[in-house]
Formats: structure tokens, C-alpha cells, sequence
């Protein structure tokens, strides 16, 4: 059962995994959590941002993360209240911060809230499982994968885990936080 701690430096480890390999988002989080201690989003907002970038940050993603500090720092987003909300409003609280996507959201809530009907509709690996596992000719649309993971209510994040899981082991890859 993979998990994350519901914290800031959970949701820029997310941001930094957004559409890059996991191996080469972990590097940068690495570099950038060595930089950062504590990983707080005060200490990150004093960082100079020539420091963050040579930590592999990329401009756009180095906004991302500066605007979720900020967020959190004037408590515009409270980590802390989300774990009270339903999902939805959870969601929706996630997706108003920039560079935060139902994607990045999904991840979060399923990892670090452990909520348990969680289905990230958007990631690429869970698609690629389904894909062999049902059989498909092709990666699923996001329609039939959707309509996959209605099957699973209310426990979908379970079925994401089992999906993760036969996707790192069909790759002979180890069974570690895929996050």
C-alpha cells in the first residue's frame, strides 16, 4: 500500500512527476529536497530561485511549486482542511492551484489523503495495465476507461494499486513506490 504523507513536499514531488519518467522526477526531488530543509512551502518560498533551478526544476514547474508555497504559506490552500473534505470538493480545492491538474489531484488524494475510491483517469501506466489485463487492442479511451473503473466503485483506488502493481511487475521492475 503505497503512501505518501499529506504534506507540501508530497504535492511538488506529484508536480515534478507530472509527464516525466518517475526515475528522472526522483533526481530532481532529491536535489531540490537537499536545497529545501525543511521541506516546508515557507523555507521554499525563501529559496532563490537560480538554487531551485539548478536543482533540475524546469521554469514552468518551478512556477508551479512557487504558487503552491505561496498558496500554502497564506493558507489561500490548507493541506490540512482538505483532509476534511468530501473528494470532490477536495478535487476541485486542488485543480484551482496552478499547475495542479485532475491528474496531480487524483494522485494525491489516493496517496497521501488515502481516500479509497480514487480513480486517475489520466495516468498512463493504469491505462497500460488495463490495456493487457482486459485484453484491449489498444490503450483504453478515456471514456472505456472510466467506464472501467465505475466497475470498482467504491473502491477503485484498490483496483489503481493492483493496476500499478502488474504494471511494474510485467516491467521487471521492483515494487517500490512507484510515486
Amino acid at each position: 500500500m503505497w503512501r505518501r504523507n499529506p504534506c507540501f513536499a508530497t504535492l511538488v514531488r506529484i508536480i515534478l512527476e507530472q509527464q516525466v519518467s518517475l526515475a528522472s522526477a526522483r533526481a530532481v526531488y532529491l536535489r531540490l529536497a537537499a536545497l529545501v530543509v525543511p521541506f516546508s512551502a515557507v523555507r521554499f518560498r525563501r529559496i532563490d530561485e537560480t538554487h531551485l533551478k539548478s536543482a533540475g526544476l524546469t521554469r514552468q514547474k518551478l512556477a508551479y511549486c512557487k504558487h503552491l508555497a505561496e498558496a500554502i504559506a497564506t493558507q489561500k490552500l490548507s493541506l490540512n482542511r482538505l483532509n476534511r473534505l468530501p473528494d470532490a470538493e477536495a478535487h476541485k480545492a486542488l485543480v484551482q492551484m496552478k499547475g495542479i491538474g485532475p491528474w496531480t489531484a487524483d494522485i494525491y488524494l489516493l496517496m497521501a489523503l488515502r481516500r479509497p475510491d480514487i480513480w486517475p483517469r489520466g495516468d498512463l501506466a493504469l491505462k497500460a495495465a488495463a490495456k493487457k489485463v482486459k485484453h484491449l487492442p489498444a490503450l483504453p479511451s478515456d471514456e472505456r476507461f472510466e467506464a472501467m473503473g465505475r466497475a470498482w466503485r467504491p473502491w477503485r483506488s484498490i483496483a489503481a494499486r493492483i493496476l500499478w502493481h502488474f504494471y511494474l511487475s510485467s516491467r521487471n521492475e521492483k515494487d517500490t513506490d512507484p510515486f
